[in-house]
């Protein structure tokens, strides 16, 4: 299948690309800065999801929203904003299979940087929009929300070991996602998955219930 998944410079997003091209699938990636994935499969755009031009691309089966910035004055215009640009030019066509929305814990506990945690929380709520839409094509829309994962964009937590421990010390696995157990989780929604859609997936080693019970 043709996959079109944005922000695949670094991360979850380089993560998911290289799932899909192990997979066998043909990856076409959209970020603001190169790529070095090196695949005869994978095709990468300089493109900013919210001020770029957005060009036609034929016969996408699966997009995947996964661009996006962090406490930012820009994050409700990438986020959200550059997020249903991207939806609305290639989602909805007949032979379109799954769109996925790479969200946030902060979606739904409103924790984290104010516009950071408006701008995915509006993101769920846009992938239930898109959901509703995309049902006559028989295709499902859906988002992973993930707590901490393990990224280059977290390694001032991951570097000092006072603040791990505290933030550790939040999930009831005492532990972060890996990018490659998100991309994993992102196959299976996508490709695996046919019959649930409009929902949001928690993946955050139980931090929303870890809690203090007090008699």
């Amino acid at each position: 299948m043709k996959v079109l998944i944005t922000g695949t410079a670094m991360g979850i997003g380089e993560a998911i690309a290289k799932k899909f091209l192990k997979e066998g699938h043909q990856v076409i990636g959209f970020d603001i800065k190169e790529s070095q994935i090196k695949d005869k499969n994978y095709k990468h755009y300089i493109v900013d999801i919210y001020k770029a031009e957005l060009f036609t691309l034929d016969d996408i089966d699966i997009l995947i929203n996964n661009a996006g910035v962090q406490n930012s004055v820009d994050d409700i215009d990438v986020n959200l904003k550059g997020t249903i640009r991207i939806t609305e030019k290639y989602a909805f066509h007949e032979g379109i299979k799954s769109v996925l929305f790479i969200a946030s814990s902060s979606a739904s506990s409103g924790a984290e940087f104010p516009l950071y945690a408006a701008s995915k929380g509006g993101m769920v709520a846009y992938m239930k929009n898109v959901a509703l839409r995309l049902a006559p094509y028989k295709a499902t829309s859906n988002s992973l929300s993930p707590g901490g994962v393990i990224t280059e964009l977290n390694r001032h937590i991951l570097d000092d070991e006072k603040l791990w421990n505290e933030v550790i010390n939040e999930a009831l696995l005492k532990k972060w996602a890996s990018v490659e157990e998100i991309a994993d989780w992102a196959y299976f929604v996508t490709v695996i998955n046919k019959s649930m859609t409009a929902q949001d997936i928690l993946i955050d080693n139980g931090e929303a219930a870890n809690f203090n019970f007090v008699w």
